[in-house]
C-alpha cells in the first residue's frame, strides 16, 4: 500500500490471468494449489445408539390422557413428582419398554406397549394386546411400583425385574438388564425433559 492509501502491485500477476485467458486454465500448474483437494481429517465412526423412537399422534395423545388419569395419584405426592414430570417418567417408561410399539412382543413374553407379562396383565384386569388397556395398566402397576418403593428409580427396577427383587436386594437388584433399564428411562425422561 502507498502512502496515499492506495493499493499498488507487488507481484506480477500474469501467470493466474494467462491460466485463464487460454481458455483452458484447469490444469494451469500456477492453479495447482488452489485446485488441491484440501487434507480431510480421518473419519470416526460414531455409534449414536438407537435410532429415536417417535410415537404416533394417537399414542402420544393416549400416554398423556392416561397420565393426567392417574395425575392425583397419592405414590406423586410422595415421592415428590408433579403431573408432568410423572407424565414424562411415564412416557420415557414405554419409549424404552417398546419403543411406541402397540405389538411388541419381548422373548420373555411381555406384550405391548408396557411390556405387561401375562399374569401381570391378569392382576391388574387389562386385555395386553389392546394397547389403549395395556397403557392404563402400565401406568396402574408402575404406579403401585412407585407407591411400593417411594421413589422413580426403585419403582423403574421393580417394573423390569419384579417387586420382590427390588425388595430382597433393597434397591436396584444387581442384574445388568435391570440397571441398564433404570439408567435409560432416567436417560431418556431427561431428554424429553430437556434436561442434560
Amino acid at each position: 500500500m502507498r502512502a496515499d492509501g492506495q493499493l499498488e502491485t507487488k507481484a506480477p500477476q500474469s501467470g493466474f490471468a494467462q491460466s485463464y485467458i487460454d481458455g483452458v486454465g484447469a490444469n494451469a500448474p500456477e492453479l495447482t494449489v488452489f485446485a488441491a483437494p484440501e487434507p480431510q481429517a480421518p473419519r470416526m465412526s460414531v455409534d449414536s445408539g438407537p435410532a429415536l423412537a417417535i410415537p404416533r399422534p394417537e399414542i402420544l395423545a393416549a400416554l398423556e390422557s392416561t397420565a393426567h388419569r392417574y395425575g392425583g395419584h397419592p405414590a406423586l405426592r410422595r415421592a415428590g413428582l408433579s403431573v408432568s414430570e410423572w407424565q414424562t417418567l411415564f412416557q420415557a417408561n414405554i419409549e424404552i419398554e417398546s419403543a411406541y410399539r402397540a405389538n411388541a412382543r419381548s422373548s420373555a413374553g411381555a406384550i405391548g406397549l408396557g411390556q405387561l407379562m401375562p399374569a401381570t396383565a391378569a392382576q391388574l384386569g387389562v386385555d395386553p394386546h389392546d394397547w389403549q388397556a395395556n397403557l392404563d395398566g402400565s401406568a396402574r402397576y408402575l404406579l403401585m411400583m412407585l407407591e411400593q418403593f417411594g421413589t422413580p428409580e426403585l419403582a423403574l427396577a421393580a417394573y423390569n425385574a419384579g417387586p420382590n427383587a427390588v425388595a430382597r436386594y433393597s434397591g436396584i437388584p444387581p442384574y445388568q438388564e435391570t440397571q441398564n433399564h433404570v439408567r435409560r428411562v432416567m436417560a431418556v425422561r431427561d431428554r424429553l425433559t430437556g434436561a442434560s
